[in-house]
């Protein structure tokens, strides 16, 4: 004679089954959105940013913000920064200095920091090659940073800049996806800001003396919220 499950007992078998399964998908998806890398800062108010930029930096004081070599407009490039400021600085027997201060609170390898390498041949300038500049903001504010010359059709500009993802300082766009990448290995997505200040002038030397000199005082000048926006430290 043959045992046979009692009435409803296939059923239950079953169902305990599903409930098993069901928890370790639920548990496994859990897991999975955890280890996820996670948005650790929030977006800065535009106008509270535009606020922040400093008016007067040593002798120089802000004449217009036009002028400023940017990205060309399209579909992606107004997503890239969330905060994007440009200003022109001039000063007593000094040459302008064109600046570019650009932010996103997310850099998640899709949206990224457009490098100056980039802007510029896109506005129809011809390049030297980058070469590695170390620059020093204050006591222990040491960066990495780059210059190069930009040779355009009525002007050449020297141009020196940076970029910061999370607390690096990346020299080169492959540096800058291995930052990106390290702070994801962390669980985090990080912030992002792109500093560009620029001469007009043939003589290179000459214009990234001057162009220390006036950043030295713009980070001087700078409340603290900018200045972590310059160098990292913003929660």
């Amino acid at each position: 004679m043959s045992e046979h499950n009692p009435p409803g007992g296939e059923q239950l078998v079953i169902s305990r089954r599903h409930f098993v399964i069901g928890s370790v998908l639920a548990a496994a998806s859990a897991g999975s959105y955890a280890a996820q890398p996670q948005v650790r800062h929030t977006p800065i108010n535009k106008q509270k940013f535009v606020d922040w930029v400093p008016a007067k930096v040593g002798p120089w004081t802000v004449v217009g913000a036009s002028g400023v070599v940017l990205p060309p407009p399209d579909a992606l490039s107004a997503r890239l920064y969330d905060n994007l400021v440009t200003r022109v600085y001039a000063g007593p027997d000094l040459p302008l200095v064109m600046l570019c201060i650009a932010y996103n609170y997310r850099q998640d390898g899709v949206l990224q920091l457009h490098r100056p390498e980039i802007c510029y041949p896109a506005g129809g300038y011809t390049l030297s090659p980058t070469q590695p500049v170390d620059l020093s903001l204050a006591p222990g504010r040491d960066i990495a940073g780059n210059a190069f010359t930009a040779t355009g059709v009525d002007r050449v500009e020297q141009v020196l800049y940076w970029t910061r993802v999370d607390s690096d300082f990346p020299r080169r766009w492959i540096e800058q996806r291995m930052s990106v990448m390290k702070a994801n290995l962390r669980g985090d997505i990080p912030d992002g800001a792109l500093v560009r200040v620029s001469i007009a002038d043939m003589d290179q030397a000459h214009s990234l003396e001057l162009l220390r000199r006036f950043l030295a005082g713009f980070f001087a000048a700078a409340p603290e919220p900018l200045q972590h926006v310059l160098v990292g430290g913003r929660t």
